[in-house]
């Protein structure tokens, strides 16, 4: 029988860290995928348009029985619009002019230290003491990105204009994750409302006002922004994420997101041409490791911490 239980525990531990791998996978994928799509005459406002698009076709069937004050709640409204269209226009606006190593690191790898920031400015809760020592290569490492751009004046003002559109999505991605940590509601339930009204919100502003580029981009192109980001980064990869939070725990799942910004940085190298220089690869380590000291558990004053 302890055998047995033993196997379970294994095999259950094994797909809990098949699905967290996943997660990084299509996450590190949506900040290489974006970047492709930025090249293309496709504007920040298409990609929205196809992410959001998609994702509600596929979750509207899921979400006709939601009740009916589902759809008038302020605080979910609030959340769509923070998290699914602010946050989802400004990336792909960023994209437009900032290589993809830079949203690695300004989006995917600052989370750790803007989440935390966002629960103090928003809350008044400030970080735990333990978790200050991550702020340290954090910040070494956006500097590493910073410093080469502000030494070469004007000449990268597009690139700068893309990572300021970066860390403000990141931004409003922290505020999200604090307001919907804090009002408790069902990630599933949160998935399905922010594609559905998004969609219903923000498609009749698109199609009337806003500048295009379908016209001129190739249907490969369109395709791929529209599932990947519509069906990966929507769905599956929060799936997976949901599914390793709950076989292996959120510390250890969190542990592996925290490889996002150097996955990302180092494919683009291949996959799209873009240089890695050594002041960038030092950037994409150091925010890395500040993602991880950023996510280990904290140790309490008379306990011990979890796993010793």
């Amino acid at each position: 029988m302890a055998a047995r239980k033993s196997g379970d525990a294994t095999g259950h531990h094994l797909q809990g860290y098949a699905a967290a791998l996943g997660a990084v996978l299509l996450w590190t994928g949506f900040v290489l995928v974006s970047r492709m799509g930025g090249r293309t005459a496709l504007t920040g406002w298409d990609i929205v348009a196809l992410r959001m698009g998609v994702a509600a076709l596929v979750l509207l069937p899921f979400s006709l029985r939601l009740p009916v004050r589902t759809w008038i709640d302020p605080r979910l409204w609030t959340l769509a619009l923070v998290g699914g269209l602010a946050s989802q226009i400004l990336v792909y606006s960023g994209f437009k002019y900032a290589p993809a190593a830079h949203g690695g690191i300004l989006f995917s790898g600052m989370q750790p230290f803007l989440i935390p920031l966002m629960a103090w400015v928003l809350l008044g809760s400030r970080p735990e003491r333990g978790r200050l020592s991550a702020l340290v290569p954090i910040a070494a490492g956006v500097l590493c990105l910073a410093i080469p751009l502000a030494s070469a004046g004007g000449e990268h003002a597009d690139v700068l204009l893309g990572d300021l559109l970066l860390l403000g999505s990141g931004i409003a991605w922290a505020c999200y994750s604090v307001l919907a940590r804090i009002w408790g509601y069902d990630v599933w339930l949160l998935t399905r409302f922010m594609a559905v009204a998004g969609c219903a919100a923000y498609l009749p502003v698109y199609l009337a006002l806003l500048p295009k580029g379908m016209d001129s981009a190739p249907l490969s192109a369109i395709l791929l922004q529209g599932l990947y980001q519509g069906l990966g980064a929507s769905i599956v990869a929060m799936a997976l994420f949901l599914r390793a939070v709950a076989l292996i725990g959120p510390e250890r799942t969190g542990v592996m997101t925290t490889f996002v910004p150097v996955l990302s940085g180092l494919a683009a190298v291949p996959l799209l041409d873009e240089p890695l220089t050594p002041s960038l690869l030092a950037g994409l380590v150091l925010v890395s490791v500040g993602a991880l000291l950023a996510t280990r558990p904290v140790r309490q004053p008379g306990h011990a911490a979890p796993g010793a």
